[in-house]
């Protein structure tokens, strides 16, 4: 194993402060997260000041801030837990609309692997 491929693998552990899990379970993927505004960052890792900054623009699903801080999803969530329980973020979750139907999903999943073959 690589000195990078270990560095990924702990980072996140460290990230986290050694948590699996976040605090509440209202996280999904397309979970829209809302910066409140107003309250000091002081305390807060790079990351979480990161997500803060991120969603002051608007708001963005849970796979969005995961992406822009190429982290995995599990470890985002936990962070995301963190900040709304601090009340630095607010959730909500997205219109009936922006939610795919499972067989949609699943064929566009379907189609992205035929592409990429």
């Amino acid at each position: 194993m690589s000195r990078r491929d270990r560095r990924a693998l702990v980072r996140p552990h460290v990230v986290t402060g050694g948590r699996a899990h976040p605090s509440r379970n209202v996280f999904d993927l397309v979970t829209l997260v809302i910066s409140t505004g107003g309250l000091p960052r002081t305390g807060l890792s790079p990351e979480k000041v990161r997500i803060v900054e991120l969603c002051r623009g608007g708001a963005l699903s849970v796979v969005e801030i995961a992406g822009h801080l190429s982290l995995p999803v599990g470890v985002t969530k936990v962070l995301l837990s963190d900040l709304v329980d601090g009340g630095h973020l607010t959730t909500r979750a997205p219109s009936p609309a922006a939610q795919p139907s499972r067989t949609r999903l699943l064929q566009e999943v379907l189609d992205g692997l035929r592409a990429s073959l």
